[in-house]
């Protein structure tokens, strides 16, 4: 196959790049930064109910120490979209590799001093004002970090290879999550819970401190996209603020790319963050059990983020989210209307329908794309940021209160999200979307320009 775009007339065409040896060195390092960044970011919540004890008083109703512990853990999510423009502009403006390494840096640093906080015991108030301030910045790297990583990734594969680039790093991005369930799994393991209260809590936060500081020295050895070389190059970087030609110019991609997020937050909160929680409380599942059903899940959601952008390359990314999200729709039904089951019917419908939330790895697919090289970072950080921390955030609320009234509500939210993502595969972004080298307009790989 050959790419005949930018083939002068009469001359031969130049075969399509296929993925190098420094395309791999790009995507290992990215996907590695990003699963130790996402870690960082999760590993709060696996112990979320022990820090509450620890950085609150004693005598505090649990109800409400539990309510400000996640409290803090949601200010993560409301510092999302701030971080995420400031990093994105000036990702657009000075380049994706500097943003990108800052991204990084921003949450490994946090992390690490979590893990070397005295606690309310020792400093009183001032604890867990410090553990909100820590959040607040991990939630502005994570902000900066997985729009950045899209955009930095989507921008140095080759086109043929482009779908296939953006799933395995989405699927090291979710390998955080399973990483985060492991070590919760083997601290509680191994430690008795006075020994985890007293200091084995801290271990898996120097961990995520110390690697997330490696990955900032490994990031040093990659390289600017090819994309904004050439816009610079042009002295075509965003020349005035990156955001007000977004939101001049780009609305519909903005709330396109929006609704696709909000159809992220439904499968990855609900059903691979939300769900171990649910298994217990209203099944009544052993928490062991739980937590390796659900690391199964995030498993499956991992191997299919690779799946769904291998084919995005050969299919298309319409048919993959049409597959996906329909798939969705039915192995929801299949997992939460057959609770509780058996061991084996729960780890095989949990298994199963997290394969399918790995269509999710279309949502960069499609995003990224949606903008223009001179703005695309801070369109895509715009847009996904500022839907992720609206609709991630009252998730878990709207179910909440729904579970009251309907055990299924899990199963609804997720149908729900999966129809409005199948509705959105038939719409013209979905296959077509603007070309990642010339700033034009291109069909998808893999698919035929809509009309």
């Amino acid at each position: 196959m050959t790419s005949e775009a930018s083939t002068p007339h009469g001359a031969r065409p130049v075969p399509a790049r296929t993925l190098a040896s420094s395309d791999y060195k790009t995507l290992g390092l990215s996907a590695l930064g990003g699963t130790l960044e996402f870690y960082d970011f999760v590993i709060y919540v696996f112990f979320a109910t022990v820090l509450g004890a620890l950085f609150f008083p004693a005598d505090m109703p649990d109800w409400l120490r539990q309510l400000q512990t996640f409290g803090i853990f949601a200010a993560g999510y409301l510092a999302r979209p701030v971080g995420g423009i400031v990093i994105a502009h000036f990702g657009d403006i000075f380049g994706r590799k500097r943003m990108f390494t800052l991204s990084i840096f921003l949450m490994a640093a946090p992390t690490l001093v979590i893990g070397l906080l005295p606690t309310y015991a020792s400093i009183g108030v001032a604890a867990p004002l410090l553990l909100l301030a820590m959040r607040v910045l991990q939630g502005a790297a994570i902000g900066g970090e997985m729009p950045g990583a899209w955009v930095f990734v989507g921008e140095h594969v080759p086109e043929k290879r482009y779908g296939l680039g953006i799933g395995v790093l989405t699927s090291g991005i979710t390998g955080g999550i399973l990483l985060g369930s492991l070590i919760a799994v083997a601290i509680n393991r191994h430690y008795s819970p006075e020994q985890v209260s007293d200091f084995a809590w801290r271990i898996p936060f120097i961990l995520g401190g110390v690697f997330g500081l490696v990955s900032v020295y490994l990031r040093r050895f990659l390289h600017e996209t090819p994309v904004f070389k050439e816009l610079a190059g042009r002295r075509n970087a965003a020349r005035e603020l990156p955001l007000r030609t977004v939101l001049r110019e780009h609305r519909l991609a903005c709330v396109y790319v929006a609704l696709l997020t909000w159809v992220l937050s439904a499968a990855i909160v609900v059903v691979v963050l939300y769900t171990p929680t649910y298994l217990q409380k209203v099944h009544h599942i052993p928490a062991a059990m739980a937590l390796e059903a659900n690391a199964l899940a995030t498993l499956t959601l991992t191997l299919g983020c690779v799946l769904a952008g291998w084919a995005s390359d050969r299919i298309g990314t319409r048919a993959v989210m049409l597959i996906g999200w329909g798939g969705l729709f039915a192995t929801a039904y299949l997992f939460y209307s057959g609770l509780p089951g058996t061991p084996a019917t729960l780890f095989w419908h949990y298994g199963l329908v997290g394969l399918f939330v790995g269509s999710i790895a279309t949502v960069p697919i499609a995003g990224v794309r949606a903008f223009p090289a001179p703005v695309r970072f801070t369109g895509l950080s715009f847009a996904y940021n500022m839907s992720y921390a609206v609709f991630g955030g009252l998730t878990p609320v709207i179910l909440t209160l729904w579970l009251q009234h309907d055990t299924m509500a899990p199963a609804h939210y997720v149908a729900v999200l999966a129809a409005l993502g199948f509705l959105l595969a038939l719409l013209p972004l979905a296959a077509r979307g603007h070309a990642m080298r010339d700033g034009g307009v291109a069909p998808a790989r893999g698919a035929t320009m809509a009309r």
